[in-house]
């Protein structure tokens, strides 16, 4: 029977290396848990909700409003603080003022207008989509859908822009179903925060 005992640096060094690896084991678990929390639809398709599950009942929304996030290209809505479902999106794109990157989309809080329709064609932008909601200046900032062109066909190069980059005049781009969705279900009046996280 062997009775030495193991030297104090070489127990020490081995504690270290289980509390590392209890580390490591707890990092991955939380992953895991986090990619199986995750609905998002991967690949992004713009023919498709962004989510994987049921959009949420409004009815049931004691707080709502929507939050979008314009460098993420993301559309959140919200009860609350608590994030309910969110969306593939494009917002205006980046260009130079005065030195300064600014995107085309205005940042501020809106509030969602009367004005919506199934479809729409900007001669001077030539450029179109379906499924518009107004949330400022009465038809002149909208969500809609990925664009469309003069014939009402969708633009499928702009399309697979959607929630990668901003790529709008200034409107926020949505999947076809999310906007068909907001279309139907989404009440004037309701608080729109746009942010350039």
């Amino acid at each position: 029977m062997n009775n030495k005992k193991i030297p104090k640096h070489r127990r020490n060094s081995n504690r270290n290396f289980f509390a590392f690896l209890a580390l490591v084991l707890v990092i991955v678990a939380a992953g895991i848990a986090y990619i199986e929390k995750s609905v998002m639809r991967t690949p992004i398709d713009w023919q498709k909700s962004s989510e994987t599950v049921d959009y949420p009942d409004l009815k049931k929304v004691e707080n709502l409003w929507i939050e979008v996030r314009l460098k993420s290209n993301r559309t959140l809505l919200k009860d609350g603080n608590k994030t309910i479902y969110t969306m593939y999106s494009s917002g205006g794109k980046y260009h130079d003022v005065d030195g300064k990157q600014v995107s085309y989309t205005p940042t501020g809080t809106y509030y969602i207008e009367n004005e919506r329709g199934e479809s729409f064609f900007n001669n001077k932008l030539n450029e179109g989509a379906r499924y518009y909601i107004s949330w400022l200046n009465h038809g002149e900032y909208l969500f809609h859908t990925v664009p469309t062109n003069a014939q009402g066909e969708y633009n499928v190069e702009e399309c697979k822009k959607l929630g990668k980059q901003p790529a709008s005049h200034g409107c926020i781009r949505l999947s076809v179903p999310d906007a068909i969705w907001l279309y139907n279900n989404l009440p004037v009046g309701t608080k729109v925060v746009i942010n350039n996280k």
